[in-house]
């Protein structure tokens, strides 16, 4: 007599056994199909999307991509059977970093949007924060609120730049 773990074992099995045949005997023009469709769609979304981006919208992709990039070689040395223990944990710490990095980057962005109404793109590298806005009114006032704005975030003195750019 089958009891009811067993009977659960064979359905799931036979589902999967199923699913797999079906796959493997799918026709590869429908595949290649679906992912060329997919992949042209994607390069008209870039295409229509890179014309509306505005100066910040291009700092934060680029930011983006660079930060990407280094992840991807992160990850590399991550799954990398020859690397170290040492050298995978390094890794992983910076990915950590790097993670909360982008975090704090929006968080910031965030705050200055809310406390002075700005557009801004934040990029922070260890001790220095770059902070572009998009403001009609260029003064030192606004400045040194926006600089006072980020540093309260920071226990440690961080070096700020601010520069603006017109509407």
């Amino acid at each position: 007599m089958i009891n009811k773990q067993n009977l659960w074992f064979l359905t799931l099995f036979s589902l999967v056994l199923v699913l797999g045949v079906y796959y493997v005997t799918m026709p590869n023009e429908l595949l290649l199909s679906k992912v060329e469709s997919k992949t042209k769609d994607k390069k008209t979304t870039v295409k229509t999307t890179s014309k509306e981006l505005n100066s910040l919208e291009a700092m934060r992709v680029s930011l983006e991509e660079e930060r990407t990039e280094e992840m991807n070689v992160l990850q590399e040395k991550l799954t990398n059977e020859k690397t170290t223990t040492d050298e995978k944990n390094n890794a992983y710490e910076q990915l950590k970093y790097l993670n909360a990095l982008q975090g704090k980057e929006e968080t910031l962005e965030k705050k200055l949007k809310e406390k002075h109404n700005l557009d801004c793109f934040i990029k922070i590298d260890e001790t220095n924060i770059e902070a572009v806005c998009i403001s009609s009114k260029h003064d030192n006032q606004l400045a040194n609120n926006i600089m006072r704005s980020l540093q309260e975030e920071y226990t440690e003195k961080m070096y700020i730049t601010v520069k603006f750019q017109k509407k």
